[in-house]
């Protein structure tokens, strides 16, 4: 069982795995504690191709003082060779005397460290607050089990459903508590979509911001759909570069972000997007934001998501409900989302197979103006529509 020591330590370690470069790697953190339980050295790993936590760790440490340790670490010490080498063998080489870690690695071949510690006889302790290791690694276990980036929607809707009122205006529905509290989610992503219909519509910079000034985390702006971006558009203005597909292919553009270690995905780009990721299945988290307002009309917060009747209806799950001034916030995830395709390891080294999702045959919607390609390219501020 851990001591307190280790389980300070520990919340230590998740502060440093929270330093690292968001990536197609986890972000890991890892404590070496002496026979006293004494901090002697920190480390996280920074990205792909750099030294795991664990060696980052130790190799801020004379060789003799590793002997006898505790490591304690995030993720399960890994058992592959990829870029690097194996953690457990890192920690066995050291002389360590016990290993402290949060959460198993998920990893067909990664896995295993735990075990291969063992059987050098080093004391091990796993599931050490393992809830804090989860929520901080999730989109990453999500990636990993799914095949592709945690999705989340949020969308702004009218009490009676609707994202507009019938000219297509629709800022504000929601109030200054609400923008505030999207602004500081997209900061918590790494890349925010929108579709061309609402760019060329609303002109948004898709920047995270605190009043008028950019939060600190930026994520990256992605535009799905074939007209082409004007060039004196808000977007060119954001930190980061745009990266612009011309495609319908969902599946083609998630491939691509995961690729570029964007795993957490805010989809903000009108009820065409939003519905056609949740038709096929590619959401994990919804964000609804309901003003106490009424619009009527026929612009509607989603359009078809493929539910012809009502056995087919797509369940969520609750998981809060918060008042947000004058508005609430429910946030809900769909029931049981289903792997689409095999997984890479968590080194990044060997790329899986496809099996990829389609979006609908038919044209999303004139308001789009998407068309089916399999082409996704990069190219070299607000109209949020709330």
């Amino acid at each position: 069982m851990a001591t307190d020591v280790e389980i300070a330590a520990m919340r230590r370690a998740l502060e440093l795995a929270a330093r690292g470069r968001r990536s197609r790697n986890p972000q890991v953190g890892a404590v070496i504690l002496d026979p006293s339980g004494q901090i002697i050295a920190e480390g996280w790993h920074h990205g792909a191709g750099t030294a795991h936590a664990e060696v980052d760790a130790l190799s801020h440490l004379p060789a003799e003082d590793a002997r006898g340790a505790t490591a304690v670490v995030t993720l399960e010490p890994c058992n592959h060779r990829g870029r690097t080498g194996p953690c457990a063998e890192a920690l066995i080489e050291a002389g360590v005397a016990r290993v402290v870690y949060a959460l198993d690695d998920p990893g067909e071949h990664e896995g295993g460290g735990g075990a291969r510690l063992r059987s050098s006889g080093i004391d091990v302790e796993g599931g050490v607050l393992e809830a804090d290791a989860r929520a901080l690694l999730d989109p990453w276990l999500t990636a990993r089990r799914l095949g592709r980036p945690f999705v989340t929607i949020k969308w702004a809707q009218s009490l009676d459903g609707r994202a507009a009122a019938a000219d297509g205006s629709s800022q504000w529905i929601t109030g200054p508590a609400a923008r505030a509290d999207v602004h500081r989610r997209r900061s918590e992503a790494d890349a925010i979509v929108v579709g061309t219909g609402t760019l060329v519509a609303d002109d948004p910079a898709l920047t995270a911001r605190d009043g008028d000034a950019l939060l600190p985390d930026q994520p990256v702006p992605v535009v799905i759909g074939a007209t082409a971006v004007p060039e004196d558009a808000r977007i060119h203005e954001h930190p980061h570069a745009p990266l612009v597909y011309a495609t319908r292919d969902l599946d083609a553009v998630l491939d691509d972000l995961a690729e570029r270690g964007l795993h957490r995905v805010f989809v903000e780009g009108g009820p065409t997007l939003a519905s056609a990721f949740l038709a096929h299945g590619l959401a994990d988290r919804i964000l609804a934001y309901i003003a106490p307002t009424l619009l009527g009309g026929p612009r509607s917060a989603l359009a078809d998501i493929g539910v012809g009747a009502i056995a087919d209806q797509r369940r969520l799950e609750i998981e809060t409900i918060e008042r947000l001034g004058d508005d609430l916030l429910v946030v809900a995830v769909p029931q049981a989302a289903v792997p689409r395709r095999p997984t890479t390891d968590s080194s990044g080294d060997a790329p899986s197979g496809r099996d990829a999702a389609r979006a609908p045959d038919g044209p999303l919607t004139a308001d789009d103006g998407s068309v089916r390609t399999r082409t996704a390219h990069p190219t070299p501020r607000e109209g949020d529509s709330h």
